[in-house]
């Protein structure tokens, strides 16, 4: 799991732990918070490893100390990612390669690292955490709307290539999910947001975790290269 120490990804260590899942999972800066979830989930079947999902040789040390700790990795989900929103005229280079390498770049670098290791046991699941942004394209989000489309795209991709092998490869697209990152929102903006929605409410990061679980458990065992949205009707 990369991205585990906040929103989504803390939502997805929980529910996976309390499947009774080992869980390793990745952060980048917030290690008073990751260290605090790996405790709370339970400090022998949870490992928090910080490392940015940018660098491949990192992805790689990740992949190297869960199969050590735990022996074997039967999932993987890409959910690390970050936005720099702006109108593309006022956007840097640096703010669309950020965004692509560390969205599409991670997803590709842990992926890549895992691949071997999923192919030689026959079984694996990878899910990577898309967005509505990536299959609809919003004003303001042309770099990451380009690095969750290119997720979609690497997800069909990379699942017609391993089905043969019993891999299974999904991507989740959550729309507007109620985290740190909408929290930040102004009020009238959240307004114009739900008004938006047809369940009139943001999605909670425990039901995008729920889903997540879904796939990878055995009531998913028959899905593969699919996008699920699940964002209250918003693409309707």
């Amino acid at each position: 799991m990369t991205g585990g120490s906040r929103g989504i990804g803390k939502a997805c260590v929980a529910a996976f732990a309390q499947a009774g899942c080992l869980v390793a999972f990745t952060y980048s800066k917030s290690a008073k918070e990751a260290e605090a979830l790996a405790a709370q989930t339970g400090a022998a079947g949870c490992l928090a490893v910080k490392a940015d999902s940018r660098d491949y040789a990192q992805c790689r040390e990740v992949v190297e100390t869960a199969l050590t700790k735990f022996g074997r990795l039967d999932i993987l989900v890409n959910n690390a990612g970050i936005t720099r929103d702006k109108a593309l005229m006022m956007m840097t280079q640096e703010d669309f390669t950020d965004v692509i390498a560390t969205n599409l770049g991670g997803t590709f670098n842990m992926s890549r690292a895992v691949i071997t290791t999923f192919l030689k046991q026959k079984n694996g699941c990878i899910i990577n955490i898309s967005s509505v942004s990536g299959l609809v394209g919003i004003a303001r989000q042309t770099n990451y709307s380009a690095s969750k489309a290119g997720i979609i795209g690497f997800t069909r991709s990379l699942a017609k290539e391993t089905a043969a092998y019993g891999v299974r490869v999904n991507a989740v697209c959550p729309g507007y999910t109620d985290t740190d990152m909408t929290a930040a929102l102004r009020d009238d903006v959240k307004k114009q947001i739900l008004e938006t929605i047809p369940m009139k409410r943001m999605a909670k990061p425990e039901e995008v975790a729920g889903l997540c679980l879904f796939l990878a458990c055995d009531s998913g065992a028959y899905i593969t290269g699919e996008a699920i949205r699940i964002d209250g009707g918003l693409t309707v």
